[in-house]
Protein backbone atom coordinates (compact mmCIF):
# COMPACT_ATOMS: atom_id res chain seq x y z
CA UNK A 1 0.00 0.00 0.00
CA UNK A 2 3.31 2.85 0.79
CA UNK A 3 3.78 2.39 -2.91
CA UNK A 4 0.17 3.31 -3.95
CA UNK A 5 0.93 6.91 -4.20
CA UNK A 6 3.71 6.63 -6.35
CA UNK A 7 1.69 4.07 -8.68
CA UNK A 8 -0.81 6.41 -8.94
CA UNK A 9 1.45 9.51 -9.68
CA UNK A 10 2.91 7.04 -12.51
CA UNK A 11 -0.37 6.39 -13.73
CA UNK A 12 -1.66 10.19 -14.29
CA UNK A 13 2.06 10.97 -15.94
CA UNK A 14 1.24 8.07 -18.21
CA UNK A 15 -2.29 9.63 -19.06
CA UNK A 16 -0.78 12.95 -19.81
CA UNK A 17 2.18 12.00 -21.97
CA UNK A 18 -0.65 9.58 -24.06
CA UNK A 19 -2.63 12.71 -24.83
CA UNK A 20 0.24 15.24 -25.20
CA UNK A 21 0.91 12.91 -28.61
CA UNK A 22 -1.92 13.95 -30.51
CA UNK A 23 -1.36 17.39 -30.60
CA UNK A 24 1.48 18.44 -29.01
CA UNK A 25 5.29 17.52 -29.93
CA UNK A 26 7.77 16.19 -27.62
CA UNK A 27 11.30 16.45 -27.60
CA UNK A 28 12.83 14.06 -24.44
CA UNK A 29 16.19 14.82 -22.68
CA UNK A 30 17.66 17.53 -23.96
CA UNK A 31 20.92 18.66 -23.81
CA UNK A 32 20.98 22.06 -22.12
CA UNK A 33 23.25 22.63 -19.68
CA UNK A 34 27.41 22.86 -19.98
CA UNK A 35 29.10 19.47 -20.92
CA UNK A 36 29.10 16.77 -18.64
CA UNK A 37 25.92 17.79 -16.88
CA UNK A 38 23.41 14.66 -16.65
CA UNK A 39 20.64 17.18 -16.37
CA UNK A 40 17.99 17.01 -18.98
CA UNK A 41 15.14 18.99 -20.14
CA UNK A 42 12.18 17.95 -21.85
CA UNK A 43 10.74 20.25 -24.95
CA UNK A 44 6.58 20.62 -25.52
CA UNK A 45 6.03 22.07 -28.64
CA UNK A 46 3.06 23.11 -30.97
CA UNK A 47 2.13 20.27 -33.35
CA UNK A 48 2.31 22.90 -35.94
CA UNK A 49 3.15 26.61 -36.55
CA UNK A 50 2.77 28.40 -40.05
CA UNK A 51 6.10 29.56 -41.36
CA UNK A 52 7.58 32.77 -40.56
CA UNK A 53 5.73 32.74 -37.53
CA UNK A 54 7.17 33.12 -33.63
CA UNK A 55 5.99 31.25 -30.17
CA UNK A 56 6.21 32.64 -27.08
CA UNK A 57 8.31 29.92 -24.88
CA UNK A 58 7.55 29.46 -21.00
CA UNK A 59 10.18 27.63 -18.47
CA UNK A 60 8.47 24.68 -16.24
CA UNK A 61 10.41 24.57 -13.13
CA UNK A 62 9.54 21.19 -11.08
CA UNK A 63 9.33 20.73 -7.14
CA UNK A 64 10.35 18.67 -4.85
CA UNK A 65 11.57 20.67 -1.76
CA UNK A 66 15.11 21.17 -4.10
CA UNK A 67 16.09 17.77 -3.07
CA UNK A 68 13.43 15.69 -5.74
CA UNK A 69 11.32 15.92 -8.19
CA UNK A 70 11.48 15.12 -12.21
CA UNK A 71 10.79 17.41 -15.13
CA UNK A 72 8.13 14.69 -16.41
CA UNK A 73 6.09 14.27 -13.57
CA UNK A 74 2.25 14.65 -13.98
CA UNK A 75 1.92 18.58 -12.80
CA UNK A 76 4.82 19.06 -15.38
CA UNK A 77 3.41 17.20 -18.14
CA UNK A 78 0.14 19.07 -17.79
CA UNK A 79 1.25 22.29 -17.50
CA UNK A 80 3.40 21.48 -21.07
CA UNK A 81 0.70 20.16 -22.78
CA UNK A 82 -1.67 22.66 -21.54
CA UNK A 83 0.51 25.80 -22.47
CA UNK A 84 1.65 24.14 -26.25
CA UNK A 85 -1.49 23.58 -27.52
CA UNK A 86 -2.15 27.49 -26.75
CA UNK A 87 0.69 28.25 -29.03
CA UNK A 88 3.86 28.16 -26.50
CA UNK A 89 7.22 26.63 -26.82
CA UNK A 90 7.67 25.00 -23.64
CA UNK A 91 10.89 23.30 -21.55
CA UNK A 92 10.22 21.35 -18.79
CA UNK A 93 14.20 21.43 -16.94
CA UNK A 94 15.74 19.13 -14.66
CA UNK A 95 18.82 21.13 -12.73
CA UNK A 96 20.66 20.29 -10.26
CA UNK A 97 19.37 18.61 -6.63
CA UNK A 98 20.57 18.32 -2.71
CA UNK A 99 19.68 14.51 -3.22
CA UNK A 100 19.51 12.56 -0.23
CA UNK A 101 23.02 11.46 0.85
CA UNK A 102 25.13 14.20 -0.91
CA UNK A 103 26.61 17.17 0.84
CA UNK A 104 27.14 19.05 -1.77
CA UNK A 105 26.11 23.06 -1.94
CA UNK A 106 23.42 23.41 -4.99
CA UNK A 107 22.49 26.90 -4.23
CA UNK A 108 22.68 28.98 -6.41
CA UNK A 109 23.62 26.52 -9.18
CA UNK A 110 20.13 25.19 -9.27
CA UNK A 111 19.35 28.93 -10.11
CA UNK A 112 21.74 29.21 -12.78
CA UNK A 113 20.43 26.20 -14.18
CA UNK A 114 16.90 27.58 -14.65
CA UNK A 115 18.74 31.06 -16.11
CA UNK A 116 20.40 28.97 -18.60
CA UNK A 117 17.52 27.44 -19.50
CA UNK A 118 16.33 30.61 -20.42
CA UNK A 119 19.48 31.58 -22.53
CA UNK A 120 19.48 28.12 -24.12
CA UNK A 121 15.79 28.76 -25.40
CA UNK A 122 17.35 32.15 -26.88
CA UNK A 123 20.08 30.54 -28.88
CA UNK A 124 17.93 28.03 -30.49
CA UNK A 125 14.59 30.94 -30.98
CA UNK A 126 15.35 29.81 -34.97
CA UNK A 127 15.10 26.30 -34.86
CA UNK A 128 11.80 26.17 -32.48
CA UNK A 129 10.29 29.16 -33.79
CA UNK A 130 10.17 30.93 -30.93
CA UNK A 131 10.00 34.52 -29.79
CA UNK A 132 13.20 35.70 -27.75
CA UNK A 133 11.73 38.52 -26.48
CA UNK A 134 8.77 36.93 -24.97
CA UNK A 135 10.19 33.77 -22.94
CA UNK A 136 8.14 33.45 -19.58
CA UNK A 137 8.32 30.57 -16.33
CA UNK A 138 6.06 28.73 -14.55
CA UNK A 139 6.89 26.20 -11.68
CA UNK A 140 5.39 24.92 -8.02
CA UNK A 141 6.65 24.75 -4.71
CA UNK A 142 10.52 24.59 -4.81
CA UNK A 143 10.11 25.56 -8.49
CA UNK A 144 7.74 28.04 -7.88
CA UNK A 145 10.63 30.06 -4.87
CA UNK A 146 12.84 29.53 -8.25
CA UNK A 147 10.67 30.54 -11.06
CA UNK A 148 10.25 33.58 -8.26
CA UNK A 149 13.91 34.32 -8.48
CA UNK A 150 14.27 34.18 -11.81
CA UNK A 151 11.60 36.75 -12.59
CA UNK A 152 12.95 38.95 -10.18
CA UNK A 153 16.92 38.89 -10.17
CA UNK A 154 19.53 39.92 -12.76
CA UNK A 155 23.25 40.88 -13.41
CA UNK A 156 22.85 43.69 -10.93
CA UNK A 157 22.36 41.04 -8.03
CA UNK A 158 25.37 38.42 -9.25
CA UNK A 159 23.23 35.50 -9.36
CA UNK A 160 23.49 35.06 -13.33
CA UNK A 161 25.71 32.42 -14.63
CA UNK A 162 28.61 33.59 -16.67
CA UNK A 163 28.65 30.74 -18.88
CA UNK A 164 27.21 28.86 -20.68
CA UNK A 165 25.72 30.93 -23.40
CA UNK A 166 26.47 34.13 -22.04
CA UNK A 167 26.09 36.08 -24.71
CA UNK A 168 22.07 36.02 -24.28
CA UNK A 169 20.41 37.38 -21.68
CA UNK A 170 18.49 35.18 -18.45
CA UNK A 171 15.88 38.00 -18.24
CA UNK A 172 12.09 36.60 -18.65
CA UNK A 173 9.23 38.68 -19.41
CA UNK A 174 6.43 37.17 -17.21
CA UNK A 175 6.51 34.31 -14.12
CA UNK A 176 3.86 32.40 -12.90
CA UNK A 177 4.50 31.31 -8.97
CA UNK A 178 2.58 28.09 -7.74
CA UNK A 179 2.40 27.96 -3.70
CA UNK A 180 6.66 28.35 -3.91
CA UNK A 181 8.46 29.16 -0.19
CA UNK A 182 8.77 33.59 -0.61
CA UNK A 183 10.62 34.01 2.53
CA UNK A 184 12.88 31.97 3.21
CA UNK A 185 13.96 33.46 6.80
CA UNK A 186 10.02 32.51 7.97
CA UNK A 187 10.42 29.17 6.96
CA UNK A 188 12.34 26.09 7.73
CA UNK A 189 15.80 24.87 7.15
CA UNK A 190 16.67 23.80 3.51
CA UNK A 191 18.92 21.24 2.54
CA UNK A 192 20.31 23.17 -0.25
CA UNK A 193 22.63 25.59 1.74
CA UNK A 194 24.02 22.89 3.84
CA UNK A 195 23.57 25.19 6.79
CA UNK A 196 20.60 26.28 9.23
CA UNK A 197 18.84 29.18 9.35
CA UNK A 198 20.28 30.07 12.40
CA UNK A 199 24.42 29.94 11.18
CA UNK A 200 23.25 32.01 7.72
CA UNK A 201 20.39 33.98 7.82
CA UNK A 202 21.69 36.15 5.14
CA UNK A 203 22.10 33.40 2.93
CA UNK A 204 18.34 32.48 3.27
CA UNK A 205 17.47 36.49 2.87
CA UNK A 206 19.43 36.61 -0.33
CA UNK A 207 17.77 33.60 -1.58
CA UNK A 208 14.59 34.51 -0.75
CA UNK A 209 12.39 36.28 -3.99
CA UNK A 210 10.41 38.89 -1.63
CA UNK A 211 14.33 40.60 -1.57
CA UNK A 212 14.39 41.51 -4.95
CA UNK A 213 10.64 42.92 -5.26
CA UNK A 214 11.72 45.58 -7.72
CA UNK A 215 9.13 48.12 -9.68
CA UNK A 216 11.07 46.95 -13.13
CA UNK A 217 10.59 43.27 -12.55
CA UNK A 218 8.24 41.72 -15.16
CA UNK A 219 4.81 40.91 -14.00
CA UNK A 220 4.32 37.64 -11.61
CA UNK A 221 0.99 35.91 -10.86
CA UNK A 222 1.11 34.18 -8.03
CA UNK A 223 -1.45 30.73 -6.87
CA UNK A 224 -1.75 29.24 -3.55
CA UNK A 225 -4.32 26.52 -2.30
CA UNK A 226 -6.17 27.28 1.60
CA UNK A 227 -5.44 23.88 2.38
CA UNK A 228 -1.37 23.43 1.74
CA UNK A 229 0.26 22.07 4.94
CA UNK A 230 3.77 22.41 2.79
CA UNK A 231 3.90 25.63 2.26
CA UNK A 232 1.68 27.81 4.21
CA UNK A 233 -0.94 30.17 2.03
CA UNK A 234 0.83 32.84 4.29
CA UNK A 235 3.81 32.83 2.15
CA UNK A 236 2.24 34.17 -0.93
CA UNK A 237 -0.05 36.83 1.02
CA UNK A 238 3.24 38.20 2.66
CA UNK A 239 5.07 37.98 -1.10
CA UNK A 240 1.74 39.85 -2.28
CA UNK A 241 2.37 42.48 0.13
CA UNK A 242 5.85 42.61 -0.76
CA UNK A 243 5.34 43.10 -4.31
CA UNK A 244 2.48 45.96 -3.82
CA UNK A 245 5.12 47.52 -1.41
CA UNK A 246 7.86 47.69 -4.04
CA UNK A 247 5.41 48.74 -7.22
CA UNK A 248 5.97 45.00 -8.98
CA UNK A 249 2.87 44.01 -10.91
CA UNK A 250 1.49 41.26 -9.70
CA UNK A 251 -1.68 39.13 -8.96
CA UNK A 252 -2.67 36.65 -6.09
CA UNK A 253 -4.87 33.93 -6.85
CA UNK A 254 -5.79 31.98 -3.43
CA UNK A 255 -7.35 28.58 -4.25
CA UNK A 256 -9.97 27.72 -1.92
CA UNK A 257 -9.30 24.26 -0.25
CA UNK A 258 -6.74 23.04 -2.61
CA UNK A 259 -3.42 21.28 -0.80
CA UNK A 260 -0.08 21.60 -1.67
CA UNK A 261 1.19 20.29 -5.19
CA UNK A 262 -1.48 21.19 -7.80
CA UNK A 263 -1.56 21.49 -11.47
CA UNK A 264 -3.99 23.78 -13.57
CA UNK A 265 -6.30 21.02 -12.95
CA UNK A 266 -7.20 20.42 -9.71
CA UNK A 267 -10.32 19.58 -8.84
CA UNK A 268 -11.16 22.65 -6.64
CA UNK A 269 -10.88 25.61 -10.01
CA UNK A 270 -10.00 25.27 -13.26
CA UNK A 271 -6.58 27.55 -13.39
CA UNK A 272 -6.47 27.47 -16.93
CA UNK A 273 -8.00 30.49 -18.00
CA UNK A 274 -6.49 32.88 -15.39
CA UNK A 275 -2.59 31.27 -16.30
CA UNK A 276 -3.13 31.48 -19.67
CA UNK A 277 -4.78 34.79 -19.98
CA UNK A 278 -1.66 35.91 -18.09
CA UNK A 279 0.86 34.84 -20.51
CA UNK A 280 -1.44 35.71 -23.35
CA UNK A 281 -1.63 39.25 -21.76
CA UNK A 282 2.35 39.42 -21.50
CA UNK A 283 4.15 37.24 -23.59
CA UNK A 284 1.99 36.93 -27.13
CA UNK A 285 2.30 39.63 -29.14
CA UNK A 286 -0.20 41.91 -29.91
CA UNK A 287 -1.91 41.27 -34.01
Amino acid sequence: MKQLPWILGMFCALQFALAATEDVRVEKDIEYLAAGREEKADLYLPASVPKGQRCPGVVIIHGGGWSGGDKGAAREINIGTTLARHGYVCMSINYVLAAKGTTAVTWPQNLHDCKTAVRWLRKNAARLQLDPDHIGAIGGSAGGHLTAMLALTDAKDGLDPKEPYGEFSCRIQAAVDLYGPADLLTWHDISMFRKKRAEAPELYRAASPATYADKNDPPILIMHGTADKTVDVQQSKDFDAALAKAGTSHELVIVEGAPHTFHLQPKQQDLRPIVLGFFDRYLKRAK
